[in-house]
């Protein structure tokens, strides 16, 4: 029985200093070369039914080690058509385009942004991107309810209650605190189709999560919980799934290699570009 248990040792043993002589043996210094030649336009943006200043951030795409935000792109021409009035964005800051305050999206109208470019990037200076406004879908209601059992210190589960259409839709929710966002970048919204309750009553389904192990998610009695619910294309869901995939961890052994996300942007240009209409429901947090 002994002689049993030594052996496995004996090959681990040969196995760990096998290892370390070939790991002292690899000293030779290899210096990758990245390509950074290839510089292309990124476009953030998006319209919505709110009335507001809505913004399109233009940056050119950095290299892997580049230890800024991305430069921004000044001096471009920027338009909006609504298949009705044509407006034109106001630089407001070094890649940073507005729309006047009082601007608001319409539902039913397909909206077409256009980029003119003082220099072209990545060899054009004309660059082009459409998007649809669907037809808001407003929640009926929501509720907040306290799972002590997720977590350390539990989660607060925002469910929802709203008759589902018969079409397929694709859905996004923001979830806000007190009047702050808390979902603040695409990595950490809600999308979802509606395979699972199509045509149906959604009697209760989860749309939002606060952690109650984050400061700036505990929720406290009296506090006002809100979703922004927005009824998205299915190009834009696929693109903020996929932006979600990519952004979260994925095993370096055993997970494909990076690929890039598609967008809606004309000749290369990386990003999307982004209309839906927008519509808030809102609770008040009870004691758990």
């Amino acid at each position: 029985m002994k002689t049993l248990k030594i052996k496995p040792l004996l090959i681990k043993a040969f196995g760990i200093a096998a290892a370390v002589f070939i790991m002292a043996s690899c000293t030779e210094k290899i210096d990758i070369e990245l390509d950074e030649s290839y510089t292309r336009l990124v476009v953030e943006g998006k319209i919505t039914t709110d009335t507001t200043a809505h913004l399109i951030r233009l940056t050119r795409s950095t290299s892997y080690f580049y230890p800024e935000q991305a430069p921004g792109v000044s001096g471009a021409e920027v338009t909006l058509d609504d298949g009705s009035d044509i407006i034109t964005l106001t630089e407001t800051e070094p890649g940073t385009y507005a729309t006047p305050a009082d601007y608001h999206g319409l539902p039913g109208r397909n909206y077409t942004l256009s980029i003119n470019l003082s220099e072209p990037i990545g060899g054009h200076d004309n660059y082009t991107a459409s998007s649809y406004m669907n037809i808001p879908a407003p929640l009926d209601s929501i509720k907040a309810v306290f799972r002590s059992e997720w977590g350390p210190d539990g989660f607060y589960e925002i469910t929802c209650y709203v008759q589902d259409s018969s079409s397929v839709d694709f859905y996004m929710f923001n979830v806000l605190k007190n009047g702050e966002l808390i979902s603040d970048t695409l990595n950490k919204v809600f999308v979802t189709d509606d395979r699972f309750y199509n045509g149906n009553y959604t009697n209760g389904i989860g749309i939002g999560y606060l952690n109650q192990s984050y400061e700036r998610q505990k929720v406290n009695p009296g506090d006002i919980l809100a979703i922004e619910s927005a009824r998205i294309t299915e190009e834009y869901f696929k693109f903020v799934t996929q932006l979600q995939i990519q952004s979260g961890y994925q095993s370096p052994l055993f997970s494909g290699p990076p690929s890039n996300i598609k967008g809606n942007i004309s000749n290369g240009g990386i990003g999307f570009f982004a209309t839906y209409p927008v519509s808030y429901t809102s609770t008040i947090a009870e004691s758990n």
